[in-house]
């Protein structure tokens, strides 16, 4: 590397192709693959990552805002793209505009979007999401038939995709059956009244893994795609680790390295003193990168191959771990904050386990001040 970083982030583009050429196997040729961009990639860099989906063979991109796809629309033009979030009034001109299709909630929203389409000469592929236990986005069952006969008359719009959003498939398999019961319910009474949407989607990452009844022709992999296994207590996920790469390790570097008396206080409120003297190192990165500070003498990093515990209170710029294990450490060495070195792994399953978190947050909170450098291959 040409330019020494105090802290920055690798991606390895080769570990996000098997990911999705995995993925592809697992769902088999008859479904479609979405693959979920938004959050800059989660993390990893949005026109960067969408560029190398682009040549690996995705289907669809989802995203959750304007925002994001037109920055994937700057990578390359000819994808579909379906914008998850909800539309806001003034952003739909420029949704038909753009090309991009919409997950609409109500028939409402479908109107906007057909006005806009007989304007601009255009017909909008809307996808409908029907709300089975998510709470979120989604109209209620209850209406959904009749809405969607009610949209099928619109003019310059169609009813692409019929979707849903499992809220629990990680955890809870009775919930999630729920939901899908549900879900086939309207698919097959919208049948039945002669709408047959070309795309029928469910299954996000956890829902792709522990629920195949439920792909259909369509799949929503978002985590997964970085390889990065949503948290879970189902049995048999451990195996998934051998199969997926994670596709983003993130570095510091030692600052400091010096020797404390017993009894030291360690960084902001005197958290931490030291239980006897003790060799310690001030690294390169804090909760301006994006490193929680709910880590706080919860986490680790690694050095020299050893895990070296976090002391005293994260800081924004900085902060200071046990550099015992680590002997002989000296300034400027490199630290990893998630990632292997030498023998040991730290995921950022794990990370966000000792912030209290989960893996989407810890992902997404990495900060732009932290270089997102790319390895293995070309990226826009």
């Amino acid at each position: 590397m040409s330019v020494l970083y105090r802290c920055w982030a690798e991606v390895d583009l080769d570990a996000l192709r098997s990911n999705l050429a995995w993925l592809r196997h697992r769902v088999g040729p008859g479904v479609k693959i979405l693959t979920v961009v938004k959050a800059d990639a989660y993390g990893h860099g949005l026109k960067q990552i969408a560029a190398v989906l682009m040549q690996s063979g995705t289907d669809i991109f989802g995203v959750a805002n304007l925002t994001e796809a037109r920055h994937v629309r700057s990578v390359g033009a000819g994808w579909p793209i379906l914008m998850l979030g909800a539309c806001l009034p003034h952003e739909v001109e420029a949704a038909v505009k753009d090309g991009i299709m919409p997950a609409v909630s109500s028939v409402a929203e479908a109107r906007a979007f057909s006005d806009a389409a007989v304007r601009w000469g255009r017909v909008v592929s809307g996808h409908l999401k029907i709300d089975t236990g998510m709470g979120r986005l989604g109209m209620d069952p209850s209406v959904a038939v009749r809405a969607a006969c009610q949209m099928a008359k619109l003019k310059g719009f169609q009813v692409a995709g019929l979707m849903t959003h499992f809220a629990a498939a990680e955890d809870d398999p009775e919930f999630t059956d729920h939901q899908q019961r549900k879900f086939i319910e309207i698919l097959d009474r919208l049948q039945k009244a002669g709408i047959r949407p070309p795309l029928v989607h469910v299954c996000n990452s956890g829902g792709l893994l522990w629920k195949s009844s439920a792909r259909f022709n369509l799949v929503r992999p978002g985590l997964l795609v970085y390889g990065v296994i949503p948290p879970t207590r189902r049995p048999g996920h451990t195996l998934l680790h051998r199969r997926l790469k994670p596709a983003l390790t993130w570095k510091c570097r030692v600052g400091l390295v010096k020797t404390v008396a017993k009894g030291t206080p360690i960084s902001y409120g005197h958290t931490y003193y030291t239980p006897r003297r003790m060799r310690v190192a001030v690294i390169t990165a804090g909760y301006g990168d994006g490193y929680m500070r709910s880590g706080s003498q919860r986490a680790s990093v690694l050095i020299r191959g050893h895990r070296c515990p976090v002391l005293g209170r994260i800081t924004m710029d900085q902060m200071i771990v046990d550099a015992g294990p680590a002997a002989g450490v000296r300034p400027g060495e490199e630290v990893v904050l998630v990632g292997k070195q030498g023998r040991e792994t730290i995921s950022i399953g794990e990370l966000a386990s000792w912030c209290g978190t989960i893996p989407w947050e810890a992902l997404t909170n990495i900060t732009y001040r932290v270089p997102r450098i790319y390895l293995g291959g070309h990226a826009a």
